[in-house]
């Protein structure tokens, strides 16, 4: 990657995406510069300015994987601190349409690390670069243009510690990594640029999280218990072993159906999930809190990619472009791989081209998630939106997928390598796992293989081996 003599890179914002962006704009910059309004250095908790970081946020394997490219040895560190590990296919345990889906490895790395814990790793490594330093407790104001608006040169700041006037960072690229609440489609429309288009769905998503120390043991060697919700059951959870000796459990429902955060109706809510393992050891357990709420009204998307022009010096990268509902644990990854789309558009030490970014990053990196996503949304009657025959096939192969899981451990590996975003979607859709899906789901379960066929139960013919 070549050097950009003499320049600075500004990120708004300190939160995962924000450092990640940093990290990869160091090796481009000679001075890369976070602003955030918490205090982030030497912070080992949870931080006013991410409110879910109180509750179990997910860390997908392909996100997993680019955390290690950009910080080589991090998940090693991470571990080594006492953050449990495991397979998201294998020792995994999923309940879905009811029923416990088969396991089986599938080479998907777990890192069961709360929230505080991976932003703490991944934010002293991203202190220890040379050329990056953060200007702590300080307001974001605004952009800083050319007179033709056609670059930002720059952002407006100010210190909340002090009494002092607002200050402006020079730079010769900028980039929102402020979240959902991101203001630049405010800025953008105050510089004569069109507002972005933004895709809402109303979800009504609610959750409630607590911690605890486990009196007895429900896991039997798995690393976490989850169940899926569903039309019939709009109600889940993610009960997992999680960093300090601790157990994080989050159970929530959509469309307002929301845990309660007593104890005993919290409890109950648990208890109406069916899973019993889940419910018989969290009231035997120790409680280390209290049951925490967090909502989630709607998925958002910013068409960044769909906009006539941009001006030069500003990319917009995380939650502040994508906001996927957060049951399905994308926001992260997608943070990641944000940073290392805007990375191969820094390869030459030039400015990066706004546009073709955005362009890039909805191709490769948002569409695949969100098209599965969408459509499990689409799923629940109350959630409003269009219900076009592809998506209506998308939430017919998701229940095929989770009937056949039930019976077919390969089939619960692949689709978890879909959900892991390992493999796009369309992988899926291969003549032999389809098959595969519409035996399992039609109750036939392979047990055993001879001169390169397969015996189903349920069925006397053989069919050959997939």
């Amino acid at each position: 990657m070549g050097d950009v003599s003499g320049t600075r890179a500004v990120v708004l914002g300190g939160s995962l995406a924000g450092l990640f962006a940093a990290r990869v704009l160091s090796d481009a910059y000679d001075e890369v510069v976070i602003v955030d309004r918490d205090e982030l250095i030497d912070v080992e908790g949870p931080r006013r300015g991410c409110p879910q970081g109180r509750h179990i946020n997910g860390l997908m394997t392909r996100g997993q994987m680019a955390m290690e490219e950009m910080y080589p040895g991090i998940t090693t560190e991470i571990f080594d601190d006492g953050t449990p590990q495991g397979d998201l296919a294998g020792t995994v345990r999923w309940y879905a349409l009811g029923k416990h889906l088969r396991q089986e490895p599938a080479g998907m790395i777990c890192v069961a690390a709360s929230r505080p814990m991976l932003e703490k790793h991944v934010r002293r490594r991203t202190a220890a670069l040379g050329n990056v330093t953060f200007r702590e407790r300080h307001d974001i104001l605004g952009l800083v243009a050319t007179p033709e608006r056609s670059k930002i040169t720059g952002v407006r700041v100010q210190s909340i510690a002090t009494d002092g006037g607002e200050d402006i960072i020079d730079a010769d690229l900028v980039v929102d990594a402020t979240g959902r609440g991101s203001r630049t489609p405010i800025w953008l429309e105050d510089l004569g640029y069109q507002r972005v288009v933004e895709d809402r769905k109303k979800i009504g998503l609610g959750y409630g999280t607590q911690h605890y120390r486990l009196r007895t043991d429900p896991y039997d060697g798995d690393l976490s218990i989850n169940t899926i919700a569903h039309p019939k059951l709009p109600r889940g959870a993610i009960f997992t072993k999680t960093d300090g000796g601790r157990v994080e459990l989050t159970v929530y429902g959509i469309l307002g159906d929301h845990p309660p955060t007593d104890q005993q109706g919290y409890f109950e809510f648990v208890k109406s999930l069916g899973i019993p393992e889940i419910y018989e050891a969290v009231i035997a357990a120790e409680p280390l809190d209290e049951p925490t709420a967090f909502r989630f009204p709607t998925t958002l998307r910013r068409r960044y990619e769909d906009m006539d022009r941009f001006p030069d010096g500003l990319l917009v990268v995380g939650d502040a472009v994508t906001c996927f509902n957060p049951i399905y644990a994308g926001g992260m990854t997608v943070a990641a791989l944000s940073a290392l789309t805007m990375r191969d558009h820094l390869h030459s030490g030039a400015a990066p081209q706004p546009l073709q970014y955005f362009r890039d990053l909805a191709r490769d990196v948002i569409d695949p998630p969100w098209e599965v996503t969408h459509a499990v949304d689409l799923g629940f009657p109350g959630v409003e939106g269009k219900r076009t025959f592809s998506i209506r096939m998308r939430q017919v192969m998701t229940n095929l997928i989770y009937r056949a899981g039930a019976r077919d451990s390969r089939v619960t590996a692949a689709y978890f390598r879909v959900a892991g975003q390992v493999e796009r979607p369309e992988t899926l859709m291969r003549p032999k796992f389809l098959l595969r899906v519409l035996l399992g789901a039609a109750g036939l379960s392979k047990v055993r293989e001879a001169k390169g066929h397969w015996t189903w139960t349920g069925e006397k013919a053989k069919v050959p081996a997939l």
